[in-house]
């Protein structure tokens, strides 16, 4: 995941791409892989709504760019 990209990369890709919060997403993920009991569905589907969009567009431009 992020994690490892940002590895392989020597965190020099995902900073140019500042609009994400990269640290909230990496975080995120590992509450839901490893506190899922404790997952708000609301607050996911709140950060799902307002965030998968630009999420998605920002990683299709690093795809291009890299």
């Amino acid at each position: 995941g992020l994690k490892n990209f940002d590895k392989v990369t020597s965190n020099s890709v995902l900073p140019k791409y500042p609009q994400v919060e990269w640290k909230k997403a990496k975080g995120l993920r590992d509450i839901i892989s490893h506190h899922y009991f404790d997952v708000n569905a609301e607050a996911i589907f709140k950060v799902c709504k307002d965030h998968i969009h630009n999420l998605g567009e920002t990683i299709k431009k690093i795809i291009d760019e890299i």
